[in-house]
């Protein structure tokens, strides 16, 4: 089934598990992630929610952007590998040829 998921998303993963160089992983970092990615889940569906109730579409936009964050935070979280996850962070180096 995970593999079905990670070919299902690769335009969201295939970015981030790019590179060969160095990378710095923490266990706790993928934690954080997957917690940061409901709680942008959470603001997305609020957002939408109070939205709907009021009838103020105007709010499509920030709730488009939490859901997108909240779902490359629990996509790459949940299925991406160390090098994944580092690279999200910021902890991985590339390196690139003719550089």
């Amino acid at each position: 089934m995970k593999s079905i998921l990670i070919k299902l998303f690769w335009p969201v993963l295939g970015p981030f598990e790019k590179g060969d160089g160095p990378y710095s992983y923490k266990a706790s970092s993928r934690s954080i992630l997957l917690i940061v990615g409901v709680l942008f889940g959470g603001l997305s569906g609020g957002s939408l929610f109070f939205s709907i109730q009021k009838g103020e579409y105007a709010a499509f936009l920030p709730i488009v952007v939490f859901f997108g964050v909240a779902l490359v935070c629990l996509v790459v979280g949940g299925l991406g590998s160390d090098r994944a996850v580092a690279t999200l962070w910021g902890n991985a180096k590339s390196s690139r040829k003719g550089k």
